[in-house]
């Protein structure tokens, strides 16, 4: 076998492939082997078949698995001797091995591109240092207190307030009919928690204990219900109870609930956590500063593959944000060229940023062995509630191993650019808070999705 390189672009590489007659004719008669032994032919016994007849009745299927097991064979081969990773799929441009016959093909694929690193040794970076409030640690306690509360009717007949608990009976009704999934008997709804519709909740700060009351409302148009989103319709709600939360005192029994030792313990649990998560959280943003910042210096080109399966991702993330608005890309007026036109600066940024990681990781010697990959697949599992072998086997079949390996890879060069960095300590920054569409959940109706009538 004798292969010619040629370099179509800093990223793509084509190889023509010339076999010999003599190599074709021993992968043809390889095969024939293999199908004489594995299959039964009428009027012989097993593997006594001649390998002419084998040939003759198998003949599309031998020729076929010949030249796929010989190119496969060669690719590695080929791929092994030049030293080089596709990072695309391998074209190939194959008819089939004859006998006697000379056999061509070529090989077409997208490499990692070469460039020079820069400087990521001694890097300096500003780090928040963690800080917890005194009141955050209060704010916890209160949502402790506030689970282990019990409710209490009250007795005097007055108009719910919020946080006061209510059990309603409610339905939505079109043309003087109830719409399907919109009632509801018995429901209870804590008031001023945004769970429900503010109409929803102002119709029942009207009414007292036995009371009924109906308002039309319209929904709003990014309503969980799509088919709902922007009608008007006529809300029927009585009013059956209200409850308040009757809080414990803290104290140690308070923490022996929530599975602390004595209130100490607790205290000392919620300052920890804190502590632990938000220590992350800034290491997470001073290693993307480090990373955002040796991106800039970087400037050559990216397979396509890579910046397209890049596209790809961040369209799935928006789909997915998306959907817990109850929307989809539709909603946002745009076509599909345009949304990948629009993502395709971030994702190429997204592409070097790995390029970058994975060649210090081989500048650095840095490996992932194979008891790592089982540890982060094994949390995976333990995340997504799946069967550990299960996932294994999915991740072999559907050649998804090199994708986690080369994250593992990239995790581990990430962690040594941020250890050999100049971190500089700064007083925390002040977050702004987030969307609120995305923090916050769906604004329905009533909080539980109550089941059609």
């Amino acid at each position: 076998m004798k292969y010619d390189v040629q370099d179509i672009s800093p990223v793509e590489r084509k190889i023509s492939v010339t076999v010999p007659a003599e190599e074709a004719n021993a992968a043809i008669l390889t095969t024939i082997a293999l199908y004489k032994t594995k299959y039964d032919v009428k009027g012989f016994r097993k593997g006594k078949a001649p390998a002419s007849v084998i040939e003759g009745k198998f003949r599309g299927q031998i020729y076929n698995e010949a030249t796929t097991d010989l190119i496969n064979y060669h690719i590695n081969d080929i791929l092994n001797q030049l030293k080089l990773t596709p990072m695309s799929r391998i074209n190939v441009d194959a008819g089939l091995l004859a006998r006697d016959e000379e056999f061509t093909y070529t090989l077409g694929f997208e490499i990692a591109p070469q460039f020079d690193l820069p400087t990521y040794i001694g890097l300096d970076v500003d780090e928040e240092r963690v800080e917890v409030k005194d009141e955050e640690v209060a704010e916890v306690e209160r949502r402790i207190l506030d689970n282990q509360a019990k409710p209490k009717v009250i007795s005097d007949v007055r108009e719910p307030k919020d946080g006061e608990i209510v059990t309603v009976s409610f339905g939505a009704y079109r043309d003087g009919e109830v719409i399907s999934g919109i009632k509801a008997e018995n429901f209870e709804l804590t008031l001023g928690e945004g769970q429900a519709l503010p109409e929803f909740e102002e119709l029942i700060k009207t009414l007292t204990t036995g009371q009924s009351g109906e308002k039309d409302i319209t929904f709003p148009a990014d309503f969980i219900n799509t088919e709902l989103a922007g009608q008007t319709v006529t809300m029927k709600i009585t009013l059956h109870a209200v409850k308040v939360k009757e809080l414990p005192e803290m104290g140690d029994d308070v923490a022996k609930k929530a599975g602390f030792e004595n209130l100490e313990k607790m205290r000392e649990a919620i300052r920890q956590s804190y502590q632990e998560s938000r220590k992350q959280l800034h290491k997470s943003a001073a290693q993307k500063k480090l990373l955002d910042g040796l991106v800039k210096l970087l400037d050559f080109p990216l397979p396509p593959s890579l910046v397209e399966d890049r596209i790809d991702r961040l369209i799935k993330d928006l789909e997915y944000r998306l959907d817990r608005k109850g929307k989809n890309l539709l909603s946002l007026g745009k076509t599909m060229e345009q949304l990948r036109e629009e993502y395709r600066a971030e994702a190429e940024q997204s592409a070097r940023a790995e390029l970058l990681l994975l060649a210090v990781a081989d500048k650095e010697g840095l490996s992932v062995n194979p008891q790592e990959l089982d540890a982060a697949l094994n949390r995976l599992a333990m995340q997504t509630r799946q069967d550990f072998m299960e996932l294994k086997r999915y991740y072999e079949e559907n050649n998804l191993v090199v994708a986690l390996k080369d994250r593992l890879l990239m995790d581990k060069a990430m962690e040594f650019i941020y250890s050999k960095a100049q971190r500089r300590e700064i007083d925390p920054v002040q977050a702004e808070s987030a969307d609120e569409s995305e923090s916050k959940p769906k604004r329905r109706a009533a909080k539980k999705a109550p089941k059609a009538e």
